[in-house]
């Protein structure tokens, strides 16, 4: 697919960093801001209610923006009902609720003044913070409107760095026992939750922490560095380094480093676990190489293929629940989807986006996720620095999912080429 102008889902008064969507509720969470700077620009999260229009468009409306004063927040992490959110050299922990007016009333006398603004106010994508007739709407609400609340619960330090201390990641385990963050300071901290009491901090890496993930059960964590190396750890035990240079041999040392990881499921086989590794060069040519995909064996963490994705350099990466897609977004502002089995792409949208794309988020698997599907095969957001959010869509046409169509076409000139070689000897 050629350059395409994407229509914005939503427009935020302030560059965005981090989105996640939540399973329950299906509450889109993005945030982002200006920083510390005196710009005037503002800090928040923005709670969004994604809606399907007809079977394949979407809309969003704003619910709640909290302010966060003089702290953007860089990256976040959402598990039941709170969020982990990186702030400076700090993780931030608060605790929101999906309720009725009513019921918001009752919990912002409770807790005056945690909640920034009291998400009372429903606004459509795009308004920005001057909403115009928000204030006189509010009075006439009906008791069932959908409320925000928010609370603040806790907060960490996450990084140590003495001169510019930054959390540069955040993930919740998933039995949402653990919480880990990674920081300019090349350590990895990982603290128990909800009790925050920390259980791990240890250099992992000379320099920043790039990403993160802990596989199901907690039995491996794997972190990337900007020190060229993609780590997997036992607890705090260094257990391998991983070479993805192994199944490209043709490629020199150290022109390459590794910056995202993520643990997927494989569909239809329970046990099964891939790690997926992104490569970026480590230096900027007039004729920019290729970026990598590598896939891994998720308990051997031996490589099973690599496969390249594009010139432009990858900037954040995502995976679905299912672990069917890789979403992958570019600093040159282009969005991409990947078959994962395969690492075939699957959607590209060239600069959709007019600066870096900074977050990524496939809708959850759970029922309220599929019911905002609609009719398409998978559908993900995305943020970026130019403060625009979007969805992208990949539109289910047949009756058999995309990624398995590719890959019986796939079987099949396989299958014809053996044969070819079968009855004609030499013929290729």
């Amino acid at each position: 697919m050629g350059r395409r102008r994407m229509p914005d889902l939503y427009r935020a008064p302030f560059p965005l960093y981090s989105i996640k969507v939540d399973p329950k509720t299906g509450l889109v969470i993005t945030a982002g801001g200006g920083g510390a700077s005196k710009t005037g620009i503002k800090n928040a999260v923005h709670f969004l209610e994604l809606q399907l229009v007809g079977e394949q468009q979407h809309s969003a409306s704003l619910l709640h923006a909290h302010d966060t004063e003089t702290r953007a927040t860089m990256n976040m992490a959402v598990g039941d009902g709170v969020i982990a959110a990186g702030q400076d050299g700090s993780c931030s922990l608060m605790r929101f609720k999906h309720c009725t007016q009513t019921e918001g009333a009752a919990a912002a006398n409770a807790k005056d003044g945690n909640s920034g603004q009291k998400g009372n106010a429903r606004r459509r994508a795009g308004k920005g913070e001057k909403g115009g007739k928000d204030g006189g709407a509010a009075s006439d609400m009906k008791d069932d409107t959908a409320q925000i609340t928010v609370s603040s619960l806790a907060e960490v330090q996450s990084d140590l760095n003495p001169k510019d201390p930054l959390q540069k990641v955040v993930r919740f385990s998933p039995d949402l026992s653990l919480l880990l963050t990674g920081g300019t300071d090349g350590h990895i901290r990982v603290w128990e939750y909800p009790s925050l009491k920390k259980k791990y901090d240890f250099k992992a890496h000379e320099g920043e922490i790039e990403d993160l993930d802990i596989s199901p059960g907690n039995k491996h964590l794997v972190t990337v560095g900007r020190d060229f190396a993609c780590s997997v750890w036992s607890g705090n035990q260094l257990a391998m380094a991983l070479k993805w240079l192994e199944t490209m041999p043709h490629i020199a040392e150290k022109t390459y480093r590794y910056m995202a990881c993520r643990f997927g499921k494989v569909e239809d086989q329970k046990d099964a676990l891939r790690l997926y590794t992104v490569q970026i060069p480590h230096k900027r040519d007039r004729k920019p190489p290729p970026c990598y995909l590598t896939k891994w064996d998720g308990k051997s963490f031996l490589p099973m293929l690599t496969a390249p994705c594009g010139s432009e350099v990858i900037s954040t990466v995502a995976i679905s629940d299912s672990g069917t897609f890789l979403g992958l977004g570019t600093v040159t502002g282009s969005v991409a989807i990947y078959i994962a089995f395969s690492l075939q792409r699957l959607y590209y949208v060239e600069e959709s986006h007019g600066i870096v794309v900074t977050d990524l988020a496939f809708l959850p698997d759970s029922m309220k996720g599929k019911n905002l599907k609609g009719n398409n095969e998978t559908a993900m957001l995305s943020v970026a620095v130019d403060s625009r959010c979007q969805i992208h869509a990949v539109t289910n046409r047949r009756s058999f999912p995309i990624w398995l169509v590719l890959f019986f076409c796939g079987l099949m000139v396989v299958g014809t080429v053996l044969l070819l070689q079968y009855l004609f000897p030499g013929f290729i």
